[in-house]
C-alpha cells in the first residue's frame, strides 16, 4: 500500500530527540524562551522548520540520538559561548480515547510558544470522542488506530508506523489513550512515547486501572497521598521507565471525583512541562538506566 493512500479514509479534514550522557552534560546557558504567560502576543503555529535559539560553551560532547529504531552515536562540537546554536522545532503526535484535557493543554502551550514543537496528528480509537473533535476543530489530522468491529477504517500497527512517519513525529504522547501500544509502533519510536498515569506508579497502575477507576483504588486503600505519573512506554501497561511526577494530597473526606479533579490539575501542568523539556533537549539517563530532566535554569541540576 502507498503511504499517500493510507491517509484517504482516516485522516480528518527530523531532527530526532537528543539524550544527553549526565555525565558529560551540555554546559550551557539556557534556550532563551521565557515562560509564557497566556496573554502574551501568540506565535504563529506552522508546520515549516522553526528554531529558537541558546547559547553554548566550547565543549564536545557525545549525544545518543535516537531516529525511530536506530539509534547512532555521533561527536558534536558546540560553538564558543555567545554564538548560536539552533535546535528545530519538534514535531507531536498525541494519542486519546476521550475529551483530551491533557492534549488540549500540550497544543496551547504549542500555540502560545511555550513549548519548542507543534502537535501534528492525533491518534484515537474513537472517532467521535470531544479530543478527535477538538482535534479537527483546530485543523490537526485525525487518524483511527486501530482497526476494530466498532472502527473498521482504523489503521493497521504497521500501517500506523507508516503514517506517523509520513508526519515526521519526533515524539508520541499518550493522553487517556487506553489501548494497549502495538510493539511495531514500541520498536519504531524506542525511547520517543510516553503516557501519563492518574496515580503514583508503580501503585495503582497496569490493566484495569484507569480513570476513576484508579481514584477510587487510591481512595480505599487509605493511602495519603496520590498524583500523576508520566513514564516512557513499553510493551505493558505502566510498566516503563518514570521520567515525571506530581503529588497531591488525599483528604480524608475526598470523593473520588474531588480527588480525580485534584490529580487532573496537576497532570495538565505536568504534561506540559515535560513536553518543554522533551522540545528543547532536556531529558538525559542516568548510568543505571533512569531517565532524568535537565533544569533549565541550572543545565548542571536534574530532577
Amino acid at each position: 500500500m502507498e503511504s499517500q493512500s493510507l491517509f484517504s479514509g482516516f485522516c480528518s479534514n527530523s531532527i530526532t530527540p537528543l539524550y544527553r550522557n549526565p555525565q558529560n552534560p551540555l554546559s550551557s546557558s539556557p534556550p532563551s524562551l521565557s515562560f509564557p504567560c497566556f496573554n502574551q502576543s501568540k506565535h504563529q503555529v506552522s508546520f515549516e522548520m522553526q528554531y529558537f535559539l541558546s547559547s553554548q560553551r566550547l565543549r564536545s560532547v557525545r549525544r545518543l540520538l535516537c531516529k525511530n529504531s536506530v539509534e547512532k552515536v555521533s561527536n558534536l562540537v558546540s560553538e564558543k559561548e555567545g554564538s548560536k546554536s539552533w535546535v528545530k522545532r519538534k514535531r507531536l503526535a498525541v494519542f486519546v480515547s476521550g475529551g483530551g484535557s491533557n492534549f488540549r493543554s500540550i497544543n496551547q502551550a504549542c500555540i502560545e510558544g511555550f513549548v519548542n514543537g507543534d502537535v501534528v496528528v492525533l491518534v484515537t480509537n474513537k472517532h467521535a470522542c470531544g479530543g478527535a473533535q477538538y482535534a479537527r476543530d483546530k485543523g490537526i489530522p485525525v487518524i483511527l488506530f486501530p482497526k476494530t468491529k466498532d472502527e473498521p477504517d482504523g489503521l493497521s500497527p504497521d500501517d500506523l508506523v507508516k503514517v506517523l512517519r509520513e508526519f515526521e513525529v519526533d515524539f508520541i504522547l499518550l493522553a487517556g489513550y487506553l489501548k494497549l501500544i502495538p510493539a511495531e509502533l514500541i520498536q519504531a519510536y524506542s525511547r520517543s512515547i510516553f503516557n501519563i498515569h492518574p496515580s503514583l506508579l508503580p501503585s495503582f497502575g497496569g490493566k484495569g486501572y484507569y480513570g476513576m477507576k484508579v481514584h477510587k483504588a487510591v481512595i480505599a486503600s487509605g493511602a495519603r497521598y496520590s498524583g500523576a505519573t508520566i513514564h516512557f512506554v513499553d510493551e505493558h501497561y505502566d510498566t516503563g521507565r518514570i521520567l515525571a511526577q506530581k503529588i497531591v494530597p488525599v483528604l480524608a473526606n475526598d470523593t473520588a471525583e474531588e480527588l480525580a479533579a485534584r490529580v487532573l490539575r496537576e497532570e495538565h501542568k505536568l504534561y506540559v512541562e515535560v513536553t518543554t523539556a522533551l522540545c528543547e533537549d532536556r531529558i538525559v539517563w542516568r548510568e543505571d538506566g533512569v531517565p532524568l530532566i535537565q533544569s533549565k535554569e541550572n543545565p548542571e541540576e536534574y530532577y
